[in-house]
């Protein structure tokens, strides 16, 4: 038996599993916090060391945790970059996360290069505040002297893998993480220099992206290092989905993505054509309101949390009494309109009670991420399957609603650390190349996530019901906007 490790570096902190290469049974698990200073009024820093990266690595290895591994893989949070000079060094702290910063970036480079449609076709994505195609242009513009000194540019698990192998002149990066940068293309398997040069201002040094089997190097030590993914890709890689397969993440904001064979152009901008970690393709589709509708709901009603609210909600029947919300409480980008608001429709004197308006929440959350489940099946996505995660998939009202609104077998696997999980899986694929034990087309297969199933059986029709009603509010309010 093999033994390999997987490690997460997520926005705040790291966790790493070590798994048996063969099964994927963990058998040890390590976890800290990222040692960041939080910005004057919360939140998360827009501008992070990535030195904090490496010791909170450090501290979540501590113990022997990697003692007798033989490989390891390495997931990090999407849409970083980390600038460095000619010598290696940082030009910059890394820009991480959906920095509102590069707004006004965002709508220069869709400017520039003649419109969404002209930037879906050439990289599968339009520029967005959060991709580093983005902070590039923020960066040219606001700190041209720090712009100007950059000679290479990594992502976080880029960076990370590149630390792990000792600074190697050889830099790599892996196909799930290029095609979220904004300036690689999931449909050609290529760069855009010109576009970087676009937002930057000159050329760099990009690193190199290798095949989801092959290896980005090994230790002194021997210790072999995989190509390393983001972590969207690690999580659905430590999921075990496949074509059919979809996950719904519900955060504050929703997403939607799916496994398919080919990228996907959408001229629209709503979906986003990444890759993923085993040469397969994820195209993925955002909300920006999923729980955050549900926080809000709980908050007008005067109930303390989301339990509670959930709760309320199964005190109503599926359809809310003619309730119906479109949760577009932040506007909303599936449907493509950011400066909307919400809509509360089919107000009478017999469904305004509180039951009503909480189960209208879940619905009109669900029903916002069915339209973008159906943004991808229009475009030949098969979705047979739909994996729900968040904490959020573990309320009643949520899995009493979503397989019938979804129109499909729903899965909520357990809480499990699948970035760090895809990680490793990773890292046993390549293990097995290097040794001959394993093909570099087929990924090892390990025991699926822990899940409760959850048919829409007899619910079906009643399901589709209501979501009709969904799709009739919205396309009275905002007619064509899908």
């Amino acid at each position: 038996m093999a033994i390999v490790a997987g490690l997460d570096s997520s926005p705040d902190f790291t966790r790493i599993v070590v798994c048996d290469s063969d099964t994927g049974a963990v058998l040890r698990q390590g976890y800290a916090p990222h040692p960041l200073e939080s910005p004057e009024g919360g939140g998360r820093p827009a501008d992070v060391d990535p030195q904090a990266w490496l010791l909170s690595l450090g501290d979540a290895a501590g113990g022997g945790l990697l003692e007798g591994v033989q490989a390891i893989g390495v997931s990090a949070q999407a849409n970083s970059v980390v600038p460095l000079d000619a010598q290696g060094n940082t030009v910059r702290p890394a820009l991480v996360g959906g920095d509102k910063r590069s707004q006004v970036a965002a709508a220069d480079l869709i400017d520039a290069l003649g419109g969404r449609e002209a930037w879906a076709q050439a990289v599968g994505s339009v520029p967005q505040t959060a991709q580093p195609v983005t902070k590039l242009r923020w960066l040219a513009r606001s700190e041209p002297e720090a712009a100007a000194r950059t000679a290479v540019l990594l992502q976080a698990h880029d960076w990370l893998v590149w630390q792990l192998l000792g600074r190697p002149a050889r830099r790599t990066t892996d196909r799930g993480g290029a095609s979220g940068t904004g300036y690689w293309s999931a449909a050609t398997g290529a760069y855009r220099p010109d576009l970087v040069e676009l937002a930057l201002g000159h050329q760099v040094m990009l690193p190199e992206v290798i095949g989801p089997a092959e290896a980005a190097g090994t230790t002194p030590e021997g210790l072999l290092i995989s190509a390393g993914t983001g972590e969207t890709q690690a999580a659905a890689f430590g999921l075990g989905i496949g074509l059919g397969d979809a996950v719904v993440s519900l955060g504050a904001s929703g997403s939607v993505m799916a496994v398919h064979t080919e990228p996907l152009v959408d001229q629209s901008g709503m979906i986003t054509a990444l890759a993923d970690a085993t040469g397969m393709h994820l195209p993925v589709v955002t909300t920006l309101n999923a729980v955050r509708a549900l926080r809000g709901t709980a908050e007008l009603l005067g109930v303390p949390d989301l339990e509670s609210l959930s709760e309320l909600a199964m005190k109503s029947t599926p359809g809310s009494h003619g309730l119906v919300l479109l949760p577009y409480l932040e506007g909303e980008r599936t449907p493509n309109l950011p400066h909307t608001a919400g809509t509360l429709a089919g107000l009478r004197r017999e469904s305004m009670k509180p039951e009503h308006l909480a189960r209208a929440a879940f619905e009109g959350m669900l029903c916002g991420l069915a339209d973008a489940l159906d943004v991808l099946r229009v475009r030949g996505v098969d979705v047979r399957r739909v994996f729900l995660l968040g904490a959020a998939a573990e309320l009643p009202a949520v899995q009493a609603a979503a397989p019938a609104l979804f129109g499909t077998q729903v899965v909520v696997p357990q809480p499990a650390d699948y970035a760090a999980i895809g990680s490793a899986r990773q890292a046993a694929w390549a293990l097995g190349v290097s040794q001959g034990t394993l093909d570099p087309r087929t990924p090892p297969v390990w025991q699926g996530a822990v899940a409760q199933v959850l048919e829409p059986g007899e619910e079906l029709a009643v399901g589709q019901a209501v979501r009709q009603q969904f799709v009739s509010v919205r396309e009275q309010t905002h007619p064509g906007a899908l």
